[in-house]
């Protein structure tokens, strides 16, 4: 027996490995496109703020969605596991699940809403179907979206580690009322919770489907051998590495208060197949939600690391974590001590990502790309109207990182977000408030190089009714990112608002009344060059010129 109790992996062919493995995946797939496309917000249906995956009997996770958010399922079974604790695996029964949001017990933050339902077959405990999504409301102090909490009660209903029955709970039951009763958007918002468990049901149905088809102890025999089969691959992966130690550094702008940056510093240590990930050295937490909880800062250190030492032929599931050791002070930036606010957490763990990336850069600097624009610039304008909130949720994307292989992609998510952006045309079907009047690259915010970095994007909101609201939490408006190999720095992001003759700077972690007629303009900065610029080959340079002036023109 393997040491979570599954039949040894060499009891089963290759074959039997091979396809059952790309039948889980599958199936973590179609839940995801279960997820979204069954949803209700624009945050969930349109950007894909969300993940699915399958886990084992025991909670560890096996298959992810590997086309949605890649933050949100590296926490899968740490999430589980607070569950699990609480409300033993062996006391559940067809229909029940587990749900938790709360960052202090293996969750991100109170907006990612972590559901799991037990997978039988026969009567027998197969695994776990999850989803996840990114709500857009969840009550707390402000709609959407509140920067200025300063604990992480102000950020909204926090659902512990809890135990429900769908059926008796959950539709229609005293548990949905409870949720319903506390956010703004109950529309919405129970819309998306339906999805989250339409999806994780797409993922029971396919996975009893490969047990009818193959037999129960087979299927999870190729789910420890998934997880087997990632170890190996990372750590393989590892070996190859030069041994030594490493350090990369990165900052956050700031805390939203201040003016210092909050310092994020890894220690990247090898030695044979064994690596360790020492976040030692980073700022201390803060009082405001730049604090990133530990589940995520784990996350986003294992899609660094599986970025850059693997291939997509490698699930991303507990195997990843098996191989690396990862640590952060109690009371830092990385791992703050309950009850700090953590909405923006993303800002940290971006930080931590380009930290890794610099470090691992000194060993291999041909494998790992530039920092890129790495921030997640979240938007929120909301505006009550007769008794009823409306709100919209955005995530805005910047500027890839150029390689040593290319250009750095324009204008698209983060490794950690992979967010879409929000079609126009769903946002005039869906809000009334206001209207997108412009929305184009920024031509030239890329960073010089052998490799130029991606450009930014520019989207303009004109308000139409009085008394909207706006906030935002950002990063990048001061640091910009940095360029690898003598590659230049990328430009930096801003947000303005125009109001007639006035005009209003807003700072990267702010709030905002706005009026009928102003103006908002959102730019994101672009990614990090690869090399020096004077190397740069002259077809390359030709393409820069002859882009930077239809864009340009595009603009004007």
């Amino acid at each position: 027996m393997s040491p979570n109790g599954a039949i040894p992996t060499n009891a089963i062919s290759a074959l039997d490995q091979a396809v059952i493995g790309q039948g889980l995946l599958a199936a973590a797939r179609e839940m995801g496109a279960k997820l979204y496309r069954s949803a209700y917000s624009t945050i969930v249906r349109e950007a894909k703020d969300a993940s699915t995956g399958i886990l084992d009997a025991t909670g560890q996770a096996v298959a992810q969605s590997d086309e949605l958010i890649p933050v949100l399922v590296g926490s899968l079974s740490l999430t589980f596991a607070g569950c699990a604790e609480r409300y033993p695996i062996e006391t559940l029964q067809e229909d029940d699940f587990y749900i938790s949001n709360h960052p202090y017990h293996g969750g991100q933050h109170l907006q990612d809403v972590f559901i799991f339902m037990p997978i039988f077959w026969q009567g027998e405990l197969i695994g776990f179907s999850s989803a996840v999504a990114h709500h857009l409301d969840i009550g707390g102090g402000a709609p959407g979206l509140n920067v200025m909490a300063t604990d992480v009660y102000q950020e909204g209903l926090i659902l512990p580690p809890s135990k429900y029955n769908l059926h008796r709970d959950w539709s229609g039951g005293p548990f949905e009322q409870l949720v319903a009763s506390n956010i703004r958007v109950p529309d919405q918002t129970i819309g998306d919770f339906n999805a989250q468990f339409a999806a994780c049901r797409v993922g029971i149905a396919r996975v009893q489907e490969l047990c009818a088809r193959h037999g129960a102890a087979t299927v999870k025999a190729a789910m420890a051998g998934m997880i087997d089969y990632c170890e190996r691959r990372v750590r393989a992966a590892i070996a190859a590495l030069p041994d030594g130690e490493y350090v990369g550094e990165d900052a956050v702008d700031d805390d939203g208060i201040g003016e210092t940056p909050l310092v994020v510093r890894a220690t990247v240590r090898i030695k044979g197949d064994q690596m360790e990930v020492d976040y030692t050295g980073t700022s201390p937490q803060v009082a405001t939600a730049m604090n990133a909880p530990f589940a995520s800062t784990i996350s986003s250190t294992l899609g660094c690391l599986k970025g850059v030492l693997t291939g997509p032929d490698v699930p991303f599931n507990e195997g990843a974590r098996r191989a690396v050791k990862i640590t952060a002070p109690l009371g830092s930036l990385l791992n703050p001590r309950f009850p700090a606010p953590v909405r923006a957490r993303m800002e940290a763990i971006y930080r931590a990502y380009d930290a890794v990336v610099r470090a691992l850069g000194q060993a291999v600097p041909d494998r790992v790309i530039a920092p890129g624009f790495d921030s997640t610039v979240a938007t929120c304008l909301s505006f009550l109207d007769q008794g009823r909130y409306r709100v919209y949720l955005e995530i805005h994307n910047g500027g890839y990182g150029a390689s040593a292989h290319g250009d750095g992609c324009d204008a698209v998510a983060g490794p950690l977000s992979n967010c879409t952006n929000v079609p126009v045309e769903s946002l005039d079907m869906d809000f009334d408030f206001f209207r997108i009047e412009h929305y184009s690259l920024r031509p030239g915010t890329g960073g010089a190089g052998i490799h130029r970095g991606g450009n930014g994007s520019e989207r303009s909101y004109r308000i139409l009714k009085s008394g909207v609201r706006f906030s935002i939490y950002a990063d990048r408006f001061r640091i910009a990112a940095g360029g690898l190999a003598d590659g230049m720095p990328g430009t930096t992001g801003s947000c303005t608002v125009y109001r007639g003759d006035q005009v209003f700077r807003l700072k990267s972690k702010d709030n905002f009344p706005l009026e009928a007629g102003d103006l908002l303009v959102l730019q994101t900065g672009g990614g990090g060059g690869w090399g020096n610029p004077a190397a740069r080959d002259p077809a390359g340079a030709a393409r820069d010129q002859r882009h930077a002036l239809v864009e340009q023109m595009a603009a004007e």
